[in-house]
């Protein structure tokens, strides 16, 4: 049996995984009292039951008794029963923006901000965080994102390495994307915008690709980037970052930065993270002075 604690920030993705879950026929509870759960932990166990997996959902609507949530792990460790924890989490500026679109109140801002309420949130909560076994960041995940996420742990049984890779092509004069912790500038490639049957093309189509690919310099940037980058993520992941925004820039974002971008997607998907590709302005066509 797979006992399975689903926590973390208000507004995280919490319901949707426990819905993925029940689909996948998980015997799922929502904010169950702290104190029940070993006593729920030993009625799930019975075989009398008939219940293959479990997943309880456990956030800050506990309240005070929250704070007795350690010692409750330590009573089903006690008692040997095998549990593991999924803790989701979004940044703050992610967290207001869906508060603010369900115009929902967070359940510790009652009568202030809702930012006051976050970072609440996040300090009685966070020994939760470091006690996961698996930790999710749904920042800028789509609902469908999240959910493969969650049926590739607990549904199919893949490897999660606690990481989701995100690579988005960009155009420089759209803005540097705000969410990025790497950016790439690969203006220096030959542009298909100048050539006339490929303008309107993007990267996504093979003859722009072949146009942009086809110098020298292509094969030995991609070389570096892949191995750079490559280097650079379990380090993160030992710093405790649970996602990463690798943005790679053109003037327009709709032929050099896919191309590249979409290559480097495929080497990615040959590291042991979770990858998703994003291209940002690639059905924007605006023409800028100076071009």
């Amino acid at each position: 049996m797979r006992f399975v604690i689903v926590t973390g920030m208000s507004g995280a993705g919490k319901s949707t995984v426990l819905n993925v879950l029940e689909d996948a026929d998980y015997f799922c509870v929502d904010n169950l009292p702290v104190m029940l759960i070993p006593k729920f932990a030993e009625i799930a166990h019975d075989d009398k039951l008939g219940v293959s997996n479990v997943a309880i959902g456990v956030d800050i609507r506990s309240g005070e008794a929250l704070g007795e949530m350690s010692l409750c792990l330590e009573e089903l460790k006690k008692n040997n029963f095998n549990f593991e924890i999924l803790f989701l989490d979004a940044n703050e500026p992610e967290l207001v923006k869906r508060y603010k679109e369900t115009r929902r109140t967070h359940p510790l801002s009652k009568d202030g901000r809702i930012r006051d309420g976050i970072e609440k949130e996040r300090k009685k909560i966070e020994f939760l965080k470091q006690r996961a076994d698996y930790i999710i960041d749904t920042s800028g995940l789509l609902t469908r994102e999240l959910k493969a996420e969650t049926e590739k742990i607990f549904v199919t049984g893949d490897p999660y390495n606690n990481m989701i890779i995100t690579v988005m092509s960009f155009g420089y004069k759209y803005g540097i994307p705000r969410d990025s912790d790497l950016v790439f500038d690969v203006r220096f490639l030959p542009n298909p915008y100048y050539v006339p049957e490929l303008k309107p093309m993007t990267g996504n189509d093979a003859p722009v690709q072949e146009m942009v690919t086809g110098v020298p310099e292509y094969d030995a940037f991609m070389e570096k980037l892949t191995d750079m980058v490559t280097f650079l993520l379990p380090l993160y992941k030992q710093e405790g970052k649970n996602q990463l925004v690798v943005c790679i820039g053109c003037t327009g974002g709709k032929h050099r930065s896919v191309t590249v971008a979409n290559a480097f997607y495929e080497q990615m998907l040959k590291t042991p993270y979770s990858v998703r590709i994003f291209h940002r302005d690639i059905t924007k066509d605006r023409i800028v002075k100076g071009e």
